[in-house]
């Protein structure tokens, strides 16, 4: 977490209780853990009544250019050659290109979305800041309904978040 943000079990409480929709209270929690041996890399993890729906670390990145074919899986594994076109790719595909995010990504959104008024949130460009706005107690029915069709074109888990959302 970025020093101006505080504690991480204060921005917990804050996305968990206060700035939490009503109908997600008590059904989403937020975790984030220090990865073992990754020089303080952090993943964070999105619970959804008690299942982890979405991790935002290194690791998922990578693996989502392995899966996709974008970087090799080298064959045997050893720590340079997995990482070895990460930041070319980082470069190639930013979040709004991709559907994994690192820790670095999700603390820059959830930034933005602190520092940006609801409107420019649910509406980012960011999938991650738009995250963060869907769970926001500020994002009313209305809105909900009109944000529908612009969600069309964005990543599969944030229209998943939506259907979530509008279901109550």
């Amino acid at each position: 977490m970025p020093k101006s943000e505080g504690s991480w079990s204060g921005m917990r409480k804050y996305l968990e209780q206060e700035m939490t929709a009503p109908a997600w209270k008590g059904r989403i929690r937020w975790n984030c853990s220090t990865a073992v041996g990754m020089d303080g890399c952090r993943f964070f993890e999105l619970y959804i009544d008690g299942k982890c729906f979405k991790r935002f670390a290194w690791e998922t990145v990578n693996s989502h250019f392995i899966e996709r074919g974008l970087a090799e899986k080298p064959s045997p594994m050893t720590s340079g050659d997995y990482w070895k076109d990460f930041w070319r790719l980082m470069e190639d595909y930013p979040p709004e290109k991709r559907t994994e995010y690192t820790d670095a990504e999700f603390c820059d959104a959830l930034e933005e979305y602190r520092n940006s008024g609801i409107r420019k949130s649910i509406h980012s460009e960011n999938p991650l800041t738009v995250m963060f706005a869907l769970f926001d107690r500020r994002v009313g029915k209305r809105t909900l309904e009109k944000l529908g069709s612009e969600l069309e074109n964005r990543p599969e888990w944030l229209r998943e978040l939506y259907r979530i959302r509008t279901a109550r």
